[in-house]
């Protein structure tokens, strides 16, 4: 595949992400695809599918912004900036997230997720966050509730 195509698949990645279709969305990934950002850092396979499956299930008071779309015949990139009321606390996050891809076989075969984990943490979680969301701490803690969550999704499923 070339270039537009590959960006072609990001963006119709990103218009499906923000109708939360998560189907559409998984359906942009090769079979062995990894996926990592600072909450999930390590999904593979069907497992990157069922996390937004059950991020877009969640989503409250979602939208989704994206730009900056880039690709060529290897790797890609997009911004994108969702807006949501984070569940666990009812607080509004508005994270600003920069993406890396590779492609194989015309697919996602890597999706690389980057943004501010304190950031995010200071509006999820508010004083905690704020205090706590520069430290290993609580970044462990959240990737142990962010796996937790995810293995209780796909039992239910």
């Amino acid at each position: 595949m070339n270039a537009s195509d590959h960006a072609a698949l990001i963006e119709r990645f990103y218009r499906a992400f923000a109708s939360r279709d998560a189907a559409g969305m998984a359906a942009c990934y090769h079979p062995g695809a990894r996926f990592s950002d600072p909450a999930f850092p390590d999904l593979h396979g069907a497992d990157i599918g069922a996390m937004w499956a059950m991020l877009c299930a969640r989503a409250q008071e979602f939208s989704l912004e994206f730009s900056g779309i880039e690709a060529d015949e290897e790797r890609g990139r997009a911004h994108w900036e969702p807006r949501y009321r984070f569940a666990r606390t009812g607080r509004m996050v508005h994270n600003i997230i920069d993406a890396e891809f590779r492609f194989q076989d015309g697919l996602i075969i890597e999706h690389r997720d980057r943004f501010s984990f304190w950031r995010w943490a200071r509006q999820a979680l508010g004083p905690a966050g704020l205090l706590l969301g520069w430290t290993p701490f609580l970044r462990g803690k959240v990737q142990a509730e962010a796996a937790k969550g995810l293995a209780l999704w796909k039992e239910k499923r």
